[in-house]
């Protein structure tokens, strides 16, 4: 695929972003179990994560407020990462397959699901015997202080609000930063994979919202990343151009979701027209955001589908 190809691909991923872009934010924020009353941000201080491995992509330029965590709905989110991170979940040895998966959770670009999006999924992969590795990639700025952060995010919903339509090629370079994060993630596993237990050659990619906007970027965008499998978990299904050594991608999306519900399945008719594995679930329910809330919607069973699927194509059995 061509350069012009593959920032055409970026773009229309991007493009339905135009609209509901940092919204996604929000909605990753106040998605969670219907009976949750817990919606308050409350700030927290910055959690323990002494696994975690620092990327070396750098700093990223432009934000001077610091990393910032708060709770909510019982799970936390961090804001204003400026340095990429790589945090292992490890299977036990002897139940290990040689499968990876790298995790991106979502957030709009503005804000990461940390545990909901990040933690939890990871633990629940390496209960499968899959090595998981949760990337905190950079992020756009915001306030530093909480309640500026619950203003600008207020202001995303005042009626008649709605971002400019920016440009295609703008948006693409402003992936550029969590892209270059995707990469040495991919990298840094391979380099180590020995260590990890790791086949350097069945290493893949799930996201979440934004994050699985990162996993089609990486995917379609990444150079030498090149994910041997992909998860695109109620993320924007617009048609790109496909290339021809594309993954297997599961993808999961609730008809519900208030972004992305009702935009049309291009992506899934892509991988098809272009005869790669893709394997689609669309929920009749779930809203946007569910990731691994236990909610009474059968967009809970999202992750027992994607675990199917992995042991279906053998990436839950060690390589024979």
């Amino acid at each position: 695929m061509t350069k012009r190809l593959h920032a055409f691909a970026i773009a229309q991923l991007l493009r339905p972003l135009a609209i509901a872009g940092t919204a996604c934010a929000a909605a990753t924020l106040l998605a969670a179990p219907a009976a949750a009353q817990d919606d308050k941000m409350v700030p927290i201080a910055i959690p323990a994560q002494p696994n975690a491995i620092t990327l070396a992509t750098g700093k990223l330029p432009g934000n001077p407020a610091p990393e910032a965590w708060h709770r909510q709905y019982g799970s936390v989110f961090a804001r204003n990462v400026t340095v990429a991170t790589l945090t292992p979940f490890l299977p036990d040895p002897g139940k290990a397959s040689g499968a990876a998966v790298i995790v991106a959770p979502g957030g709009g670009f503005r804000t990461l699901s940390m545990e909901n999006e990040g933690w939890d999924v990871a633990r629940a992969l390496a209960a499968k015997g899959v090595a998981a590795f949760v990337l905190k990639y950079r992020l756009n700025p915001t306030p530093a202080d909480m309640p500026g952060f619950e203003r600008s995010m207020t202001a995303m919903f005042t009626p008649g609000a709605r971002p400019p339509r920016p440009n295609a090629g703008a948006m693409a370079a402003t992936l550029a930063p969590q892209i270059a994060d995707a990469r040495a993630a991919f990298a840094l596993v391979r380099q180590r994979a020995g260590e990890w237990h790791v086949d350097a050659d069945r290493i893949g990619m799930i996201g979440f919202s934004a994050g699985a906007m990162l996993t089609m970027a990486t995917t379609l965008d990444g150079g030498d990343a090149k994910p041997a499998f992909i998860g695109n978990i109620y993320g924007p299904l617009a048609a790109v151009t496909v290339p021809a050594d594309a993954p297997p991608m599961f993808v999961a999306l609730a008809a519900d979701d208030p972004f992305f519900g009702n935009g049309g399945f291009g992506l899934i008719d892509s991988w098809r027209t272009a005869k790669r594995p893709v394997e689609f679930h669309l929920f009749e329910q779930g809203g946007h955001g569910f990731g691994m809330y236990p909610k009474t919607t059968t967009s809970t069973g999202w992750f027992d589908e994607f675990a199917r699927w992995m042991d279906m194509h053998g990436w839950l059995k060690p390589r024979g």
